[in-house]
Order: structure tokens, then sequence, then C-alpha cells
């Protein structure tokens, strides 16, 4: 890969496409096209870096952005809907933007494709996410498009305005911070930023039509991510368990006066379903050494150039 090639990030103001720039510029990578549709995040986006051409665009219709997919060398395809309230939110999303993509790819002979799958296509879980996220992959491994698709767990790192991020600052807001039942539902939690580091890998040398399910090196219990949190943080919240059953009739109580809830009652099933993803080795296939979970969640939280910044939901 020429460090002037063009690359195209569709997604890109959201956790992996911010992240991702953020690494892609440190290599010298500068030729780069962000495009997304929430205006706020863009625009977190055009103030770190104004050297990078910004388009603000739903993915889902089709409109000029997909002219600026001439002359690429590569797309990096991060665009999803993780969360809401109904199915027709994720097949836009996930689904109808994909193919309006896809169309643009073929209609300008890009090459080549980096498609930011999840775990949850291995997972035992049956929701809207799940479901269209497999729909969402098979689109890409059948469109014909030299490409590889990546399949991360749950993610962490600077600017998350889900996950663990939204825990973090939930735990400075209230002085007793809940876990549901025991709270021993491990977790295989990965660093943005050595995601990254892999995505970039992919972009340089190309695999053909590969899957990598990535996987976060360390088995942590949800219980032991928030007292790390907590710990790093230096927060006075007491942690308390509550009954379970308690907390999915909470969040069900919330997600009706919330429209954008940042914890769902179907996250919980899938916090508890009790998953376990292997995954590949991620030094000897990328040649990224994972960060230890503490010193990763020390980097997220007490970094002063990213900690404070978030990103909208």
């Amino acid at each position: 890969m020429i460090l002037q090639d063009k690359i195209i990030l569709t997604g890109a103001a959201g956790l992996v496409g911010q992240n991702l720039i953020v690494q892609l510029k440190k290599k010298g990578y500068n030729n780069i096209v962000a495009i997304d549709k929430h205006s706020y995040n863009l625009n977190i986006l055009k103030k770190l870096h104004p050297d990078v051409e910004t388009i603000l665009a739903d993915l889902a219709e089709s409109g000029e952005w997909q002219n600026s997919f001439a002359d690429a060398d590569c797309l990096f395809m991060l665009q999803a809907q993780i969360t809401g309230k109904k199915m027709s939110l994720f097949v836009r999303n996930n689904i109808e933007s994909t193919e309006r993509i896809l169309e643009a790819l073929h209609q300008h002979h890009v090459p080549y494709i980096i498609h930011i799958s999840s775990s949850v296509v291995n997972s035992v879980a049956d929701d809207d996410y799940t479901n269209t996220k497999k729909r969402q992959e098979k689109l890409v491994s059948r469109c014909g498009i030299k490409h590889c698709i990546l399949r991360p767990t749950l993610m962490f790192g600077w600017f998350d305005p889900k996950h663990l991020g939204w825990l973090s600052r939930f735990m400075t807001w209230v002085p007793i911070f809940p876990i549901p039942g025991h709270g021993r539902y491990m977790r295989q939690p990965l660093y943005n930023k050595d995601f990254c580091q892999m995505i970039i890998h992919c972009m340089e040398n190309k695999p053909e039509n590969a899957i990598y399910d990535i996987v976060g090196h360390e088995k942590v219990d949800y219980i032991d991510i928030i007292r790390t949190i907590k710990k790093v943080k230096k927060i006075k919240t007491l942690i308390i368990n509550i009954p379970y059953g308690l907390f999915y009739v909470l969040l069900k109580i919330y997600a009706i006066f919330s429209n954008k809830p940042p914890f769902t009652a179907s996250q919980l099933k899938s916090l508890t379903a009790g998953d376990h993803f292997s995954g590949v080795n991620t030094q000897k296939v990328f040649g990224i050494t994972q960060t230890p979970f503490e010193k990763a969640i020390y980097e997220t939280f007490c970094d002063i150039r990213y900690n404070k910044i978030v990103l909208k939901r």
C-alpha cells in the first residue's frame, strides 16, 4: 500500500473510524475520505483531523457521496446499527447501506474491501443486531470484490459513547453502581487501538477473501471490568450486586422513556448468554501483540488527548 493511495471509510465518525484515522495518520496515510451521517460526530472528526476530507451522507440512500469512491484503492466498511428499538433501523443501516456502498464499489472498480463484521455472527444470541450483521456479512462475501472480513468481540477505547465508555461515565454520576446477578459473565474485550493496527495490516497485505475472528486475549468477568475501571479512574462509587430479574425489569422500564437506551434488555441477555469466542493468534497473523487489559483501560480513560472526547450515539 502506497501512503498516498486513496482510502475510503464509511461509518467513519464512529468508535472504530475515529480510532482508525488516528492510527492511519500515525503511519503516514493522509489521503483519507471519511463518510458518515452523524453530523455531531463528523464535526469532532473534522476538528481532530482538518486535513481529512469529510462527507455528511446517509449511506442507505444513493447520492453524490458515491462519486467519492472514484480512484479509491481501499474501502473500510465500518457503518453499523448496534442498538435500537426498531428492526427497521438495523435493516436500513446494516443492510440497505451496504447495498448502496457495494453499488458504488462496482461502479468505480474499487479493488479491495475491509469489512468490519462482529463476533455476534458466531453467537447464540438472536436479536436484530446479530441477524442483520449476518446478512450484511453475506452481502460482502458474495459481492465479487476482493475482501477480508474481521469479526471483533466487544471493543473499548478512545471516544466510546457506549459499552465501557458509558459504564465508566455512569460510574462517576451515581453513588452506587449496580451489577446484574453475580456479575461473573466472562467477556473478551478487545482494545480498539490494537484492532485498528490489525485493520491496517490487512490493508497493507490484502489477504484474499479471508475471515478473521478477533478476540481480546484476556478473559475478564464483567464485574472485574467494572472494578478495573473504578481502580484506574480512582472512583469512589460503591459496586453492589442486584438480582438479575430486577435488573432486567429496570432496563425494560428505562427503554420506555429513552429513544436510545445505552444498555438494553436484549444486550443483558447477550451479556449473560455464556458465549466463548475463539480467535486467531493476532501476533502470528497480524504481528500485533495485544495490550494488557489494565494498561489498555488506563490508556483509554487517562490519555489527556482523547479521554474527554465522547461521541454521540
